[in-house]
Order: C-alpha cells, then sequence, then structure tokens
C-alpha cells in the first residue's frame, strides 16, 4: 500500500540511511541478530521485533499514527529472502 507523504523509494533511501548512522550500533548486538527493527522515517523512533516485524510495526504506529516505516532485518543484508538465502553482513 503506498504512503500518502512518501514513493516507496524515499521510504528505503530514509530508512537505510538512519539505520547505518544511528540505529545499526546500538541494535547489532548477539541477542538482536535476525530479529527485524522497524523504523519510523521522520522521527528515527525504533522497536525491535519477532521475525516477521508485525508487533514491532504495530507498536510504533500506534505511537506515530500514520508513520513511514522501513523495516531491516538486523545482522542481514536484506529483511526477507524469497527463493534465495539471507547474507550475514559482517559487524564494524
Amino acid at each position: 500500500m503506498p504512503h500518502a507523504r512518501y514513493s516507496r523509494e524515499e521510504i528505503g533511501r530514509r530508512g537505510r540511511e538512519l539505520y547505518e548512522e544511528q540505529i545499526r550500533r546500538q541494535v547489532e548486538t548477539k541477542g538482536n541478530i535476525g530479529k527485524i527493527v522497524s523504523i519510523d522515517i521522520e522521527t528515527g523512533d525504533y522497536e525491535i521485533g519477532d521475525d516477521t516485524g508485525i508487533a514491532s510495526t504495530r507498536r510504533l504506529l500506534s505511537k506515530h499514527p500514520g508513520a513511514a516505516i522501513w523495516a531491516e532485518r538486523i545482522g542481514y543484508d536484506a529483511a526477507y529472502a524469497i527463493g534465495g538465502t539471507l547474507t550475514r553482513t559482517s559487524p564494524e
């Protein structure tokens, strides 16, 4: 479903930027590897959830109704893989 204020590309760009510049070093811990982090691209607020990201996205939307949310799988190159495999990123 498209977002009213942002294109899919803009949500992706801003979400990846926030993750790499501000959030990654805080959440990429041994206990969080493989979990989903959902990020509100306007506020930078984030929630960590299970492997589907549904709970973390719902928590963010309850705090920020109408938020534009980007999701990342912590420690991997993609949130989901269809017909392929996820590749583990190396910690810095």
